[in-house]
């Protein structure tokens, strides 16, 4: 782990701050204030400035129903207008699904567990042992991959956003001594060799070069070409199953909802692991991207589960304006989030460490999921804190329901920001498309108003629950506490 890692270890630090903020000691203080800690407790950063905000310019109700927006985070104008909000386009799949065979359980498309090869080279895979446990076996030879059963795998994108020529021929970057030596390994095993000669030949072809031309190009530069597939920052976290278990035909796709809220822990502790591995092997790296796209309008190119992480030398432009506002009010993920969502009771979801609303001013339908942690980064978080994220984020996803399509996006604070921002995950509906009114005026037209959002989780929430698909502590609703000032980042 790079020294410049500000990683505040887990259960020890978290007990500690527990024991220094006990939660009793808490004056709340309304509408975006900073509360003042009692004791021995930690202090605000600095006194809010937010007390006479005027929440009604982020969310207003007409006369006739039209709800009017403000996304208090990207400035976004939205309108949810009555008699637009249809029942949201299922997975279009099902309406040419074909009957499925046994062997399309396992060989269905290239991320299936019998066709490990038509990916690069695997990084690391989680194995559910016998007895319930989990452990995470790196860098597997590829001689013994087939024969290793798994739950999920991490392997490189083939087609990178940001590739390992852009690190080298900007940076000067070069592979860490750890990934050149994992490079030397899977080379010298024949099948890994015939694998990576044989991945490198598709990914030429498929960008267009000639057979012949692929096969004149020497040994030497086809393995420094290869160095994209061992120290490359763009990754894939991989379920296991493409269909549910028994499903009759192709639209019964596995999605997040399906899993078990243990194996979706599993999934995200897994995720927050890579992105750990990408820092360490990429001092450039500032921020990693990491986002889910299910199904194909949310830009699936495959509708197999999986994540994605892209490591970055810049924070990007929606990172960049938050950390503005932070400098302003470090207190306003509270102030124009957590609060305006409890004014306008669109909260309906908690645990101990976090808490779901439906989000104001977004483009699409969007549920929002917050940690209340102290800690700003998901591999600062303790695994309980990471737990409850997880739990949550789970949950919304099963009572959207496989058939919508979705992009699940995390955002915290970058590894060289001092502004802290909480860890924050939006799940949002690609149930819209924007049209010419949205190009010509800039008012995006979302057809599911934020009250409708939350009516339809929460019917399905309480069904889960009920059923034990989802974790049984979850708060739904009027059982939700809704205090102010929930989320802790903002403590020194």
């Amino acid at each position: 782990m790079p020294p410049w890692f500000s990683v505040l270890r887990h259960s020890s630090k978290a007990h500690a701050i527990e024991k220094r903020f006990p939660k009793r000691n808490i004056k709340f203080a309304w509408f975006g204030s900073a509360p003042e800690a009692g004791g021995s407790g930690r202090k605000p950063k600095q006194r809010a400035n937010s007390s006479l905000m005027q929440y009604s310019k982020y969310y207003t109700v007409m006369a006739d129903g039209t709800i009017k927006q403000i996304n208090p985070f990207t400035d976004n104008e939205v309108w949810s207008v009555p008699g637009r909000a249809g029942k949201p386009e299922p997975n279009g799949n099902a309406l040419h699904a074909s009957p499925l065979k046994p062997s399309d359980f396992t060989e269905y498309c290239a991320f299936c567990s019998d066709r490990l090869f038509e990916t690069p080279p695997e990084k690391a895979r989680l194995i559910r042992n016998p007895d319930g446990s989990f452990v995470r076996a790196d860098r597997v030879p590829p001689s013994q991959m087939p024969g290793m059963p798994w739950l999920f795998r991490r392997v490189p994108n083939l087609f990178e956003i940001v590739t390992v020529d852009y690190w080298k021929r900007n940076y000067s970057y070069v592979l860490s001594p750890p990934n050149l030596e994992w490079k030397k390994m899977y080379l010298s095993d024949p099948e890994g060799n015939r694998h990576v000669h044989e991945i490198l030949e598709y990914k030429l072809r498929a960008s267009g070069m000639p057979e012949e031309r692929f096969h004149k190009i020497p040994e030497t530069e086809l393995l420094t070409m290869s160095d994209t597939f061992f120290g490359g920052g763009h990754e894939l976290i991989i379920a296991s199953p493409h269909f549910r278990n028994g499903a009759t035909d192709a639209s019964e796709l596995f999605s997040s909802g399906d899993m078990t809220p243990e194996e979706h822990y599993q999934y995200v502790r897994f995720t927050i692991d890579a992105m750990t591995d990408i820092f360490a092997a990429n001092r450039y790296i500032r921020y990693i991207s990491v986002f889910q796209n299910w199904l194909p309008p949310a830009g699936a190119s495959f509708d197999h589960l999986h994540k994605q992480l892209v490591g970055i030398d810049d924070w990007g432009a929606s990172i960049r304006h938050q950390v503005d506002m932070l400098r302003q009010d470090p207190n306003v993920f509270n102030g124009l989030g957590a609060n305006l969502a409890g004014m306008q009771n669109l909260i309906f979801a908690e645990n101990e460490h976090a808490v779901a609303w439906a989000g104001i001013g977004h483009r699409h339908p969007t549920i929002e999921v917050h940690s209340k942690s102290y800690f700003s980064r998901p591999y600062e978080q303790s695994n309980d804190e990471i737990r409850a994220m997880s739990d949550l984020v789970h949950a919304c996803h099963a009572a959207t329901g496989s058939a919508i399509s979705s992009n699940e996006e995390w955002y915290y604070t970058p590894v060289d920001a001092v502004y802290q921002m909480p860890w924050h995950i939006l799940i949002k509906w690609r149930v819209n498309t924007a049209a010419g009114f949205e190009g010509g005026t800039s008012i995006y037209i979302n057809p599911i108003a934020p009250l409708e959002v939350r009516d339809r989780v929460v019917t399905n929430l309480y069904r889960l629950r009920d059923e034990g698909r989802v974790a049984s502590n979850i708060r739904i609703a009027e059982e939700c506490e809704i205090r102010p000032n929930p989320l802790r980042y903002y403590l020194e």
